[in-house]
């Protein structure tokens, strides 16, 4: 099955995915059908523990029934995290609350069998993504076909971005505005100036870098907006979100007595 989110990326095109903050298999399985690239899991935030192979395999099968891409977000920047990710089946991870380059370049090395020329921090094992052994190809596959990116969400990453951008083989950046505006002083403001300047910085400094650039969507139209400025990678929504707009205009639209 072909990394529809790579794809994408490379081509220079869009992908367009869903949080599902439900993490559920069934979910991420419809996702597949409605024509998604991706769904984004958030183990940052909730979910299971990555290190619970046997939630995330379930995760992982729904995903591969209906050719979607799982874009898992890990709690933590540890290496030995993204190999355990990766060695479940998981192609696209991405680091939470990054600070510098030297950290980025760790775990993108831990990701790949042969890094910028010289020998990577992958495990060669028989693990699920090599099919127990049975894959024949699996190196050259797995450097070929794993994403490895990063959340630019903290006021050093922001100062750090020029040489976080020139880490080898960094797949991609997302920008996260709700922590930036934390970083920044201002909870929740994602207009604030010092917030809008944060965000532009790192989206300008990585299309002149050539790294594709991820972010959320606030609505259809800021979504459009996004794709016309460079994004390549956009999160549409969540399950809850989709649910409670449902539900609200259903309730609404009820005309009798509650």
């Amino acid at each position: 099955m072909v990394n529809q989110l790579q794809e994408a990326l490379d081509s220079g095109g869009v992908a367009l995915g869903v949080l599902d903050n439900a993490y559920s298999p069934t979910l991420v399985e419809f996702y597949g059908e409605l024509g998604l690239e991706f769904v984004w899991l958030d183990f940052e935030h909730g979910g299971p523990d990555p290190w619970d192979s046997r939630e995330v395999e379930d995760l992982l099968r729904a995903a591969e029934r209906t050719d979607i891409e799982l874009l898992v977000r890990l709690p933590d920047t540890d290496p030995t995290l993204v190999r355990k990710a990766l060695d479940l089946g998981v192609r696209n991870v991405f680091l939470p609350r990054v600070e510098t380059a030297d950290e980025v370049e760790a775990a993108v090395r831990s990701a790949r069998f042969t890094y910028d020329g010289d020998p990577g921090k992958r495990g060669l094992g028989s693990p699920r993504a090599r099919r127990w052994g049975m894959r024949g190809d699996y190196v050259a596959r797995e450097d070929a076909e794993t994403v490895v990116g990063t959340t630019i969400e903290t006021r050093e990453a922001v100062e750090n971005i020029d040489d976080i951008l020139a880490v080898p083989e960094l797949g991609f950046v997302f920008l996260g505005p709700l922590d930036l505006s934390v970083a920044y002083g201002h909870p929740g403001e994602l207009d604030h100036p010092d917030v809008r300047d944060a965000v532009e910085t790192v989206r300008a400094a990585a299309i002149d870098a050539n790294v594709p650039v991820g972010g959320l969507g606030f609505g259809m139209d800021d979504v459009n907006e996004k794709v016309d400025a460079g994004y390549q990678i956009l999160n549409l929504g969540s399950t809850t979100g989709a649910l409670k707009g449902a539900v609200q205009d259903w309730l609404d639209a009820y005309g009798g007595d509650r």
